[in-house]
């Protein structure tokens, strides 16, 4: 996995609020029935202390022929587990992925978050600081060091 460099606003973290737990709870339970609520996905990653797996709800966005996870939140523990692991699992039901993930670049963030919020603006919204799909690209440049994003590819079955 190639990590870019960390900066000063890497570290930005928004915790979920009680509202924000009981929902991902709901939908993970939709989604591993083999539901999946507007391109929702289990996550599964190793936890890069414990060693056991873990597991989160995030949206998997497909863009010009590529995949990538957001972290509308910033630098959760499952953008550090990411990070340590450098690859992971995301489940629908009983399919199941095997992906290798990569860290972009602050420079590379601007399409990706721009098309983010075309798609989940009414869901991820506030954790934007105001910043939405129609904002200009300066505006999403600012923003994006806190906002860490991994295009992912499917792991090699061999």
């Amino acid at each position: 996995m190639t990590r870019a460099p960390l900066t000063e606003t890497d570290t930005r973290y928004v915790q979920p609020s009680r509202f924000d737990a009981l929902v991902n709870r709901a939908v993970r339970r939709l989604v591993r029935m083999g539901i999946s609520v507007w391109g929702a996905r289990d996550l599964r990653l190793r936890g890069r202390k414990s060693g056991e797996i873990r597991s989160n709800v995030v949206n998997l966005l497909d863009l010009d022929g590529a995949q990538f996870l957001v972290a509308p939140r910033g630098t959760t523990e499952w953008v550090k587990n990411l990070r340590a692991a450098g690859e992971g699992e995301l489940r629908v039901g009983h399919r199941a992925t095997q992906f290798e993930a990569d860290e972009l670049a602050d420079s590379e963030k601007v399409v990706v978050l721009r098309a983010y919020l075309k798609r989940w603006k009414w869901e991820i919204g506030k954790f934007f600081q105001g910043v939405g799909p129609d904002s200009t690209e300066a505006e999403l440049a600012a923003i994006a060091p806190g906002y860490p994003i991994f295009r992912i590819r499917p792991r090699d079955a061999s």
